[in-house]
């Protein structure tokens, strides 16, 4: 037989390497095991990355989407072949030391997309994530690997009905625990909630940080509009699903790769987008490790000028009133963009083929208790502020619009723990009084290690009902779930010896958010005389966690990958 019978396919395509040339016969024979034909082989091969799992409620469903955007593949002229990744769902990590793998997590998605789609040439993917850190891994991948890619995410789900409120989201019940403690609502009480808060598949249906990544894979240009609130059980999230599989094959005859659409405007529009929304404070790491991934420049100077300039405008939980699905019936994240126009980088390309100006350029501006204008925001600066102090050196993030104005500078008495369950045990004993700043450390990248979510702690908090007389300030990182005066990422950790590690009980700590300070009342004298055969503290870890505590950055870069 002629060599030339065996070149399949456009040798420009990646997966040619796989189905062209006399030497590939063995690769023929083990795609023909997969139930490809002679037909299949001259088709591009298209990686479905789904991250399906039986236990996450936002990634129980993703089988469903898959099919659709299948369907849209072969229907675009591609051979789609579905692959998976793994998917750890933050709720279900809250309070306990399975928090310490969220977010390590996001690396190791990245870096196995990576394998799949270079070990075995794919020519474009459709990534199928749904909540908080499968997201950005996801978008990190896409920037890394930079073939042709389109995001499908798996929706938010409806928000439950608890005692005739049928606005109930899983962040109020949260803070049930605390409500318990104080006497102010029964365990029976409490047990019928957790019954009715969650009555559908998606991710929890208020503004946290799964749907806060959800949206922002839409400012970022790499979701179809609608993407970012399309309810998980609606028919809209299948036909958008299936819309991608056909856009992909489209962006793959374009040319139009992940890094055209990954630009810096793009990260800026991101920003803006988080500040515009109330988004979660750890939007803050992830668009930074997409940033880094793309090989963007990005830092907390670019949160901090933005959040200055952007104001937050959106009435949505945990902060405000409304699930993610009232957004959606209002225009969904585009009406946002439509209404901080001014400040967007409209020339930023998006997947659609379009960019961010000519996209909304179809939509109609919104302002109603949903969504606010920049005239008549909720609040005049974003929902995101950075501080600066001797306690946070290189930087600290608290979600603004999630705290009381008669918080907004603070100034208590330290009381220091070395772990989230001693804060949490200190809080529900009673033992936490008026006017203490309650500082958690050694919950850092390193120190954690993995960066534990203090919701538990912050939950607390707000259900007895002390986020007036107390603040919280930690090197952890916070849920989307959080609101109320709690101050994380501090930077440098106290595993790296950053100031945080060397407060005592007592110090006295001073938060001024409107002027974006931090700052620690103890000398340089003092401070080093406390730093004096200091050594950090070593927290038990496994394997993964000890790789990871060995390679991660600090947060103020993003809690990335450091080789």
């Amino acid at each position: 037989m002629e060599k030339e019978a065996f070149c399949y396919k456009d040798s420009a395509l990646r997966s040619s390497e796989l189905t062209n040339g006399l030497q590939r016969t063995g690769q023929r024979a083990l795609l023909y095991a997969t139930g490809m034909d002679r037909e299949d082989m001259k088709k591009p091969f298209v990686a479905v990355i789904n991250s399906f799992s039986e236990i996450v409620p936002g990634h129980m469903h993703m089988r469903e989407i898959a099919e659709q955007v299948k369907a849209g593949i072969w229907e675009g002229g591609g051979v789609p072949r579905e692959t998976g990744t793994i998917a750890i769902c933050d709720g279900l990590c809250q309070g306990h030391c399975g928090m310490r793998y969220p977010l390590p997590s996001r690396d190791l998605i990245a870096d196995s997309i990576e394998m799949v789609a270079e070990a075995h040439h794919f020519d474009a993917m459709v990534l199928i994530p749904g909540c908080d850190k499968i997201i950005p891994g996801m978008l990190m991948a896409a920037a890394r690997v930079n073939i042709p890619a389109i995001v499908v995410t798996g929706g938010p789900m409806l928000p439950g009905n608890v005692d005739g409120n049928d606005l109930f989201c899983s962040s109020e019940l949260r803070e049930y625990p605390g409500r318990v403690e104080r006497g102010r609502m029964t365990p029976e009480e409490m047990g019928r909630a957790e019954e009715a808060a969650l009555p559908t598949a998606g991710s929890c249906a208020h503004l946290g940080t799964a749907n806060s990544m959800c949206m922002l894979t839409e400012v970022l240009g790499m979701a179809l509009p609608g993407n970012g609130t399309a309810p998980a059980v609606s028919n809209r999230r299948k036909r958008i699903a299936k819309q991608s599989g056909r856009r992909v094959m489209e962006l793959l005859r374009e040319g139009l790769t992940p890094r055209r659409i990954l630009t810096r405007e793009a990260l800026l529009n991101g920003i803006a987008g988080a500040m515009a929304t109330g988004a979660s404070t750890n939007l803050v790491l992830h668009l930074m490790a997409i940033a880094h991934e793309a090989g963007v420049a990005l830092s907390l100077e670019d949160f901090d000028e933005i959040s200055r300039r952007v104001p937050f405008l959106c009435n949505l939980q945990p902060s405000g009133t409304y699930p993610i699905v009232s957004l959606d019936a209002n225009g969904g994240i585009l009406s946002v963009m439509k209404n901080v126009e001014s400040e967007l980088h409209k020339e930023a390309l998006t997947v659609t083929g379009k960019t961010v100006g000519e996209l909304l350029e179809e939509v109609a501006p919104v302002e109603n208790d949903v969504i606010r204008t920049m005239e008549h925001p909720q609040r005049a600066e974003g929902g995101i502020a950075v501080l600066r102090g001797n306690l946070a050196p290189d930087g600290a993030v608290v979600k603004q619009s999630g705290v009381r104005p008669s918080m907004y500078h603070f100034t208590g008495r330290a009381r220091v723990f070395s772990s989230m369950e001693e804060a949490d045990a200190a809080i529900s004993a009673g033992s936490v009084g008026k006017g203490t700043v309650i500082v958690i450390r050694y919950e850092g990248p390193k120190g954690g290690p993995g960066m534990r979510e203090m919701l538990s702690t912050t939950a607390l908090i707000m259900g007895r009902g002390m986020d007036e007389d107390c603040a919280l300030v930690t090197d952890g990182r916070f849920s989307g779930a959080t609101h109320g005066p709690c101050i994380g990422h501090v930077s440098p950790e106290a595993a790296a010896g950053g100031p945080i590690a060397f407060v005592r009980d007592g110090d006295e700590i001073e938060i001024d958010i409107e002027n974006r300070s931090l700052m620690w009342h103890v000398d340089e004298a003092e401070l080093a005389r406390r730093r004096e055969g200091w050594r950090p503290l070593v927290k038990a870890q496994g394997p993964a966690l000890k790789k990871y505590a060995a390679h991660v950055s600090s947060a103020d870069k993003g809690a990335i990958i450091e080789i």
